[in-house]
């Protein structure tokens, strides 16, 4: 089966120019033994790459190529399989744009091809050929650095303790994990997590309860989040609390309740938020919509968590107009090298600009994810690299340091 991988990156300052024409031998030669064909751009600064072979030979070849020092910011635009070779003729040919007259430039590049179509039937691999040799991407390359140029560093001084005083519950636990603001060195909101008493996740809790008892423990966990976040001192700070979208539905009285014991530990409404997640089915969609005009008109906020790894987001999104959008983990996982998740997040940043509402990025675990969003435009993160819940506390916050 014929498969292809396009990809850009940038070449990195320390390497010569000059020294391209080298490369594209060597690689000329690899890829032949392996029967890649394909070609390589470059402009000056940036990389385009069509790879075309066997699956696993071209799988093989981009491996190699992503721990070449030569080049950085590796971003994988497409991952496709196609009837035919678009760029047949050699293992790799080196094409510098810069040697061309910009009027021309296409034309000159898809003469390179095989491709007896060229761009007539919509070709998605030439479709990307064209945007970069046309230059029309160029605003949307956030890149991170090469050298990475951060450190973490742990601040003892926003963690608060768990201590024995704290109420508790036998069968369940909470974990505490800050949103932050890192440029400003700002700890945002704390999100209150389920655990079980021994610390297991929430969806180990939740496993041992029929459903009904599901969407029951679910409401009446919170009494406890709320009681430990007023014996932590939360002060100023908004409060985010996790809830299935049919508990508030099939509990009766949910909101009320809600409202008591928020009252009940010396909060407001409006330092809470209540966090749907949009991978549960929401069969009563009407009585379910009556429970987020009651919310709302307390004062809470609404979040969708986990946006993008269900099927009802762009539909909540749309009838509910949530006060907070939180990106799902398996989107933000190595955004800075997949170009259809960079897409995503961009498309997800201006929608959400467009409504008012703020992002937040889950999941963050790694420096360059961090520094790609934050390019991007997203202010709000959570996640392991600053910060991992702390049951019964609120955990240190290690903020970027610049190396």
């Amino acid at each position: 089966m014929l498969s292809t991988i396009i990809y850009r990156s940038h070449l990195c300052d320390d390497v010569p120019v000059k020294s391209l024409e080298e490369l594209a031998v060597k690689a000329n030669t690899i890829n032949e033994q392996h029967g890649v064909t394909g070609i390589l751009l470059f402009n000056g600064t940036h990389f385009f790459q069509v790879l075309e072979g066997q699956e696993e030979s071209v799988r093989k070849i981009y491996d190699r190529i992503c721990t070449d020092d030569r080049h950085h910011n590796v971003v994988e635009l497409m991952r496709d399989y196609a009837p035919s070779r678009r760029f047949g003729n050699a293992g790799m040919e080196l094409f510098d744009l810069r040697k061309y007259d910009r009027a021309s430039v296409l034309q000159a590049v898809l003469d390179k091809g095989t491709s007896k179509y060229q761009l007539t039937y919509d070709d998605r691999a030439l479709q990307f050929l064209r945007t970069f040799v046309e230059a029309r991407e160029r605003e949307n390359y956030f890149e991170v650095p090469s050298d990475g140029g951060w450190e973490f560093i742990a601040d003892e001084q926003t963690a608060v303790k768990g201590d024995a005083s704290l109420p508790e519950a036998e069968e369940y636990s909470f974990a505490f994990q800050p949103i932050i603001d890192p440029m400003s060195l700002e700890i945002v909101s704390l999100e209150a997590l389920i655990r079980t008493a021994g610390g297991g996740s929430s969806a180990e809790y939740f496993s041992q309860l029929s459903r009904d008892e599901v969407y029951k423990a679910d409401i009446r966990s919170k009494k406890l989040a709320f009681a430990m976040a007023k014996a932590l001192g939360i002060q100023g700070l908004t409060l985010s609390v996790n809830l299935l979208p049919m508990s508030l539905v099939m509990v009766p009285d949910s909101v009320d309740f809600l409202l008591r014991e928020i009252e009940a530990n010396g909060l407001v409404p409006e330092q809470i938020v209540v966090e749907v997640t949009e991978d549960e089915a929401i069969s009563r969609m009407d009585e379910f919509d009556n429970v987020i005009r009651q919310l709302k008109s307390a004062g809470i906020s609404l979040a969708i968590d986990d946006f993008g790894a269900g099927s009802a987001g762009l539909q909540l999104l749309a009838r509910f107009q949530p006060d907070i959008v939180k990106i799902d983990r398996n989107i933000i996982a190595d955004v800075h090298k997949s170009g259809p998740k960079q897409a995503i997040i961009q498309a997800i940043i201006k929608c959400c600009a467009s409504l008012e509402i703020t992002l937040i990025a889950e999941g963050v675990e790694k420096p360059e994810e961090w520094m790609w969003l934050e390019s991007a435009g997203i202010c709000n993160f959570q996640g392991f690299l600053f910060a991992r819940p702390a049951i019964n506390g609120i955990p240190a916050v290690a903020w970027p340091e610049k190396n």
